[in-house]
């Protein structure tokens, strides 16, 4: 079944504690998060902080959300290492509740096998999230417009785009976990071979006539903020790979 429910979950870690959080992340969150039914496509380490931990899940649908957190967070797993994984973060609620943008499945191309529990070698490739926000109704028009004049550029220039969303407005399902509610946005992915690859992509989408003059003009123009990216890399046992 296609998932239609996505949440970006960027967690601020305390000094020194990403590596601990990943350690029990990685061994116990996983599997035991994909046997109710929850996709896991992503974790990422941020470049650019090194107290940052960021990663994405899926459900069925709002219903299957509710279910699914509900099992999972009060089954045997979290009540044995959810204090563990708790004690490393500063904050855990900057979350987007987000619905694809587009009929294509979000991160088809990702790897079908993850690696094993304990694997330490890091996946290729980088990740860039770039985030607009918008008007409030403004969400599926921005969609569009991106669609139309921005996706064939971006990948033109060396991206791979890995998923598109927008805000799903529906009211949260599982409370407990607060997301982010009244904003507006639009959030794509875009997958690099290398960090080399990525700068060679900025480099020929700024030498873009085109993207210069039209098409980024044409989308700043619909966002209330500087859109905002940040660069990511996949942990070991992330689906999100070149």
């Amino acid at each position: 079944m296609q998932h239609t429910i996505f949440e970006l979950r960027r967690y601020r870690l305390r000094p020194d504690a990403r590596e601990l959080l990943l350690d029990v992340f990685e061994r116990e969150f996983v599997e035991t998060q994909e046997e109710l039914g929850i996709g896991l496509p992503a974790f990422y380490r941020d470049l650019d902080d090194p107290n940052a931990f960021v990663w994405v899940r899926s459900f069925a649908n709002m219903q299957a959300r509710a279910g699914a957190l509900a099992a999972f967070y009060s089954g045997p797993v979290w009540k044995a290492h959810g204090a563990a994984a708790n004690a490393t973060m500063v904050n855990s609620d900057n979350v987007l509740l987000l619905r694809p943008a587009s009929p294509w499945p979000a991160f088809a191309a990702n790897s079908s096998t993850r690696p094993p529990v304990g694997a330490s070698s890091v996946p290729a490739g980088l990740t860039t999230i770039t985030s607009c926000s918008l008007a409030p109704g403004s969400a599926e028009k921005f969609a569009d417009l991106f669609e139309r004049e921005a996706r064939k550029l971006i990948e033109a220039a060396g991206a791979r785009v890995d998923g598109m969303f927008i805000t799903e407005t529906s009211a949260n399902t599982f409370p407990r976990l607060p997301v982010r509610e009244g904003e507006t946005v639009f959030v794509w992915f875009s997958t690099f071979a290398s960090r080399l690859a990525y700068e060679d992509y900025l480099a020929r989408l700024t030498d873009s006539e085109v993207w210069r003059s039209k098409v980024f003009p044409m989308l700043d123009q619909e966002v209330w903020r500087a859109m905002e990216t940040v660069r990511l890399t996949p942990t070991a046992r992330s689906l999100g790979v070149w």
